[in-house]
């Protein structure tokens, strides 16, 4: 028996009870309730049309149908399939294909299939409609003032939205399919008078290579294939799923990667200072959006190096001498320090997961309940010092305000590393370890694109607009680091 694998390497017969056969068999009709095949009389010729139910528009398809049966058989003589494609089918989105394969993953896609009876050729009726959302302002990238509105899960839907804000005509999306089974629609974006035309070629290449049978995980498996360097905690791309950060950043040469089903977008490549940026600071006045980002900046170096520097003087409380004894916990507690903040970190990423999938109108009295129960009971029990969740607090919070969620996980694994160095090595130890992760940040790279830059390789003014928030008019260049083709970005 001919398989569906072999089937779908046919192309369209002229005979349309064998076109009708194969795709019956490679769609599974009968087997699945939604893939639905029509057959249909109209105008002296046998049609069968095929489509999965609720990936099309029922107007779409009424309407087609009410014009087809107004036709004659003279209305289809000579080339029925010109004929319908040029004269009858007035709608847009109309292609013509005669490869089986592909009118499979079209009809799989959403479009409509007609065959016709004696034609080689099948209509593909691009009428599809995919259940979605409306945008929204997205709940991790929040700001006071600027739009609300944020991608969604459907492609064709964050693409408008970027052209909306960036309507160059150097603009391309490029439109991939990926998977051998889930045929996931991929679209690269980049203007392509700006953007490295190496960069591009590289990406277009890395995800042509992707031979995995689907995108379970959408644009995070495409990320895990493009980069390959898995073990590395810091995120070498930037996620948003606002449309104005994503179209900054094609403004600025960077290479965007949009997955359907996800609402996420990939921007290509980045540096580890483009996560600590965020889009409340363009939204207010210079002097006030510097003042936010070094909030930011303090409370990312907060979460990351206050509780191991704590820990540290705890453990050698000769480095202070006596007039720091107040920051010291009382002794006596039944679990060290270390294990202390091990245990109360844990706590908080297991309340963080649980607010997660706790229904919106609980997830503040599981915040209170945690906090009571966690916090001031466990300290009154004798189990926790006041210290510890003090500065584990200050951590959390430090956590939270860190920009890009990525690298606030990466910065947690980061914080769990110091502490465990710190009680097993003390100072020397630490330094060792900063060392060991500054190394680890200067050769990294994200694609072609070095990780510390402008730190290293040294770029005094993109670093100073990094560390102050300068005015737009003073943003003359485009980052050097991404080797963009057009480096300026007034007009001339």
């Amino acid at each position: 028996m001919t398989t569906a694998a072999e089937l779908m390497r046919e192309k369209v017969s002229r005979k349309l009870d064998e076109n009708v056969q194969r795709m019956n068999h490679i769609l599974g009709v009968g087997k699945s309730f939604d893939v639905i095949c029509r057959h249909y009389q109209l105008a002296g010729r046998r049609l069968a049309l095929y489509f999965v139910d609720g990936l099309a528009k029922d107007e779409i398809m009424q309407l087609i149908m009410q014009r087809l049966a107004t036709l004659k058989r003279e209305d289809l003589a000579p080339d029925a399939m010109q004929k319908l494609l040029h004269t009858h089918l007035g709608y847009l989105e109309v292609e013509t294909l005669d490869a089986l394969e592909e009118i499979v993953t079209a009809v799989l896609s959403g479009p409509l299939a007609l065959f016709v009876d004696g034609e080689e050729r099948a209509l593909v009726i691009d009428a599809r409609t995919y259940p979605s959302r409306q945008p929204e302002e997205p709940d991790i990238e929040r700001v006071v003032r600027g739009a609300r509105d944020g991608f969604t899960e459907t492609l064709i839907f964050n693409t408008a939205l970027t052209r909306r804000r960036v309507r160059d005509p150097s603009l391309r999306m490029e439109y991939l399919q990926i998977g051998r089974r889930s045929k996931t629609d991929i679209c690269l974006a980049y203007l392509e008078d700006v953007a490295d035309p190496e960069l591009v070629e590289m990406l277009r290449k890395r995800l042509n290579q992707f031979h995995l049978d689907g995108l379970p995980m959408a644009e995070k498996t495409l990320e895990e294939f493009i980069f390959r360097k898995n073990w590395n905690p810091f995120p070498l791309v930037r996620y948003t799923e606002r449309p104005d950060v994503a179209a900054v950043h094609l403004l600025e040469g960077h290479v965007l990667i949009y997955t359907d089903t996800s609402p996420s977008v990939m921007i290509t490549p980045t540096t580890l200072f483009h996560h600590v940026q965020h889009a409340e600071e363009y939204r207010q006045k210079p002097i006030v959006g510097a003042f936010l980002r070094w909030v930011r900046f303090l409370a990312m170096f907060a979460s990351v190096f206050i509780p191991p520097l704590w820990l540290l003087l705890v453990m050698e409380p000769e480095m202070t001498g006596e007039k720091w004894d107040f920051i010291r916990p009382e002794t006596g507690k039944p679990i060290s320090v270390f294990w202390q903040f091990f245990l109360a970190d844990l706590e908080v990423d297991i309340l963080r997961m649980a607010a997660i999938h706790t229904p919106s109108s609980l997830a503040a009295a599981i915040g209170i309940v945690a906090a009571i129960l966690i916090g001031q009971v466990a300290v009154d029990v004798g189990l926790f010092s006041n210290e510890v969740i003090l500065y584990l607090s200050i951590a959390a919070i430090g956590t939270f305000a860190t920009p890009s969620y990525e690298l606030s996980l990466a910065n947690r694994l980061v914080r769990l590393f110091l502490l465990v160095v710190v009680v097993l090595f003390r100072l020397p130890g630490l330094v060792a370890a900063l060392i060991f992760l500054f190394l680890l940040l200067a050769t990294t790279r994200s694609l072609n694109t070095p990780y510390l830059w402008p730190l290293i390789p040294f770029n005094g003014p993109a670093l100073l607009d990094i560390l102050v928030r300068a005015p737009v008019p003073s943003k003359r260049k485009r980052p050097s680091a991404i080797s963009p083709q057009d480096p300026d970005r007034l007009d001339r």
